[in-house]
């Protein structure tokens, strides 16, 4: 895993957990994470991180309807 150092005001406190966690779920959000890498990332379990989802507004089935449907015809 490599590491990012970002520049931040110091009058925006933001704590280093809850903003792993954010960036993990928006990662995931837009398909660029799996959910294992993206709780990993959050340092959480993946049951854990997928309970945390709802906190950042990202749905835990994050895949297109044309692809849900596309395999649910397959069926």
């Amino acid at each position: 895993m490599s590491t990012i150092t970002l520049q931040v005001p110091e009058k925006v406190d933001l704590d280093p957990k809850e903003t792993a966690r954010f960036l993990a779920a928006k990662l995931y959000e837009i398909g660029r994470l799996s959910l294992g890498q993206a709780a990993e990332l959050a340092g959480l379990s993946k049951v854990a991180f997928s309970e945390v989802l709802g906190d950042y507004d990202v749905s835990l089935i994050n895949h297109p309807i044309a692809d849900i449907i596309k395999d649910a015809s397959k069926i």
